[in-house]
């Protein structure tokens, strides 16, 4: 036996796999051929490091304004310059990194080879759609050059119509092009399950993260145009003072809330309903048992996507819409809770009595768990006439979307990451980093954002540059939290750099996941599968049992011989 082992390298038999089999990253070599790929493996790992550099940007910008409120005077710069910066951070947050971030980046990689398929429908649509990211993405930072931007991430009128930066035009036609984008990614997902599923797949045997990137790329077709349009009209009027939305032109502000509430609570979908799909594998996984309810889950996703389409209203019950249609749009967001609420009580009742092991993505599926219920929870002072209120436009808010948007889709990319980076790079990363870099991310994240709701209960409007000597505590422990935050991001881009250069090899199924993509090697060959994959239960952990001798799971048959 001591013999056999000293064979096997630290990687197991994978490891022991020749160095120069082919995979998709190394078929071809050179810039160009990345640059010119049509597999969507590549295409998904473009979109990761560009979208991971605009989380970055976006990221130092939060810090730099935790540290500007550190006291209520300046600090590091003055009101305009924060006012930019807040702008900077909301728009590259919301449009360059949350909204394609789990779809674009992980959806691209892993879907096709979820279904069996050996791309997605349209290849070149594909890395068009991520030719257009950039391009948006660059007209958004041109807009830096130009003096920066100062209207808020949801460019209201009549900031962005009357704002004397120049950079007002170059952004907004940035986003109207990352629309664009998100529209191609939709359409191609659309097609893909519905065309390339594999041989004896049907639609309850897709694993749950299809689901919802198919309610996802429902949202983004049906709801996309109607930004492009808006956005589209603010150019206009911005470019040739045609009174569309600007008051002082004779435009009515009130239209484009409408407009662009219309497709921007749709995009709260977009964002979290993808984060759900990830929950929902990661659960199941880690708990060694089927999920519970697949089919009540799959069709709650299809729920919110359409729960979604109708609730806008209820981010302008201040606008002076009717008392009829704000009791109207307060009775549907209570009821978009339901469909929600159902995901949670299955996972819940996912891992009752299951073998969970708490390995790093499963600690961001249960942080997940309690963030995004905190997040959901306060959405409920919100949906109500009577406290919104108060509570509109104070830090209350801040908290709320943070803690659905940050500790929802954030912590669920973040799990997501963790869970398939074996699969797409064949690396496995430091397990103990991992655990201690969740934490200071989840110690960090309630201590910057949970003071918030306090704050705002107490009247501390957002976006203010200001503010007097009562709410100083809160703000400090506010960015003390952020910093601790910034802490684990840094640990976890450390040791997952590492594990590129130095890491073990990675088995082909590290996790004992039982869909698809765990049937072909890590990281994946060109054509993803080098035979036909069994197509089967993907929650069916039976006929999985672990090996030492890899490192990793292997299928077994009746008997438990590996087959």
């Amino acid at each position: 036996m001591a013999t056999q082992t000293s064979t096997i390298p630290a990687g197991g038999l994978a490891g022991a796999r020749d160095s120069a089999e082919k995979n998709y990253l190394n078929e071809s070599k050179g810039i160009l051929s990345w640059l010119t790929t049509l597999d969507h493996k590549r295409i998904g790992v473009m979109y990761l490091i560009c979208i991971l550099g605009a989380f970055f940007l976006g990221g130092m910008s939060a810090v730099l304004l935790r540290t500007e409120h550190l006291s209520g005077t300046p600090n590091l710069m003055e009101a305009d310059a924060y006012n930019k910066l807040f702008t900077l951070h909301g728009a590259v947050m919301i449009f360059l990194f949350i909204i394609p971030g789990i779809p674009a980046a992980l959806g691209n990689f892993v879907l096709p080879i979820m279904l069996g398929a050996k791309d997605v429908a349209f290849p070149r649509l594909n890395l068009c759609s991520w030719y257009l990211w950039v391009i948006g993405a660059v007209c958004a930072l041109l807009s830096l050059l130009l003096g920066g931007f100062d209207t808020g991430w949801t460019f209201y009128t009549p900031y962005s119509t009357s704002s004397p930066f120049q950079g007002v035009i170059p952004i907004v036609t940035g986003a109207f092009i990352l629309g664009f984008s998100s529209i191609f990614t939709g359409l191609n997902f659309i097609v893909t399950i519905h065309k390339l599923r594999a041989p004896g797949m049907g639609w309850f045997k897709m694993p749950l993260f299809l689901w919802g990137l198919y309610s996802t790329a429902l949202i983004q077709v049906l709801a996309t145009p109607v930004l492009g349009i808006t956005l589209l009209l603010l150019i206009v009027e911005r470019a040739l003072g045609v009174g569309i939305f600007d008051p002082a032109l004779g435009g009515d502000p009130v239209l484009f809330q409408h407009f662009f509430w219309f497709y921007s609570h749709p995009a709260v979908y977009i964002m979290i309903v993808p984060a759900m799909g990830v929950i929902s594998e990661l659960i199941s996984v880690f708990s060694r048992k089927h999920i519970f309810s697949y089919q009540f889950i799959a069709y709650s996703s299809i729920a919110i996507a359409a729960f979604g389409f109708i609730v806008w209203g209820h981010h302008m019950f201040t606008s002076g819409q009717s008392e009829l249609m704000n009791t109207i749009f307060s009775l549907l967001t209570f009821s978009v809770a339901i469909p929600s609420a159902i995901k949670v009580f299955n996972w819940t009742a996912t891992m009752y009595k299951g073998s969970i092991v708490f390995k790093t993505p499963q600690l961001y599926a249960l942080s997940f768990l309690f963030l995004f219920g905190i997040g959901g929870l306060t959405g409920l002072f919100l949906a109500t006439l009577s406290t919104d209120i108060h509570l509109h436009d104070t830090y209350f808010v801040v908290a709320h979307f943070h803690y659905v948007m940050f500790g929802g889709t954030v912590i669920a990319f973040l799990g997501a990451l963790h869970y398939w980076w074996p699969k797409m790079f064949g690396k496995m990363y430091n397990e103990n980093w991992g655990r201690v870099a969740c934490l200071l991310i989840f110690i960090g994240f309630n201590m910057t954002f949970f003071t918030q709701f306090a704050m705002g209960s107490q009247g501390m409007p957002r976006r203010y540059f200001n503010y007097t000597e009562g709410y100083t505590t809160y703000h400090v422990v506010s960015t003390i939290g952020s910093y601790i935050m910034a802490v684990g991001f840094f640990v976890i881009a450390g040791y997952l750099y590492y594990s590129l250069i130095r890491g073990r090899k990675a088995p082909d199924n590290p996790w004992g996941g039982a869909s698809l993509e765990w049937q072909t090697s890590s990281p994946p060959p060109v054509e993803n599968f080098k035979k036909d994959p069994i197509v089967g239960d993907p929650y069916d952990f039976s006929n999985l049992k672990y090996d030492p001798a890899i490192g990793g799971y292997v299928r077994v048959d009746a008997q438990g011989v590996a087959s």
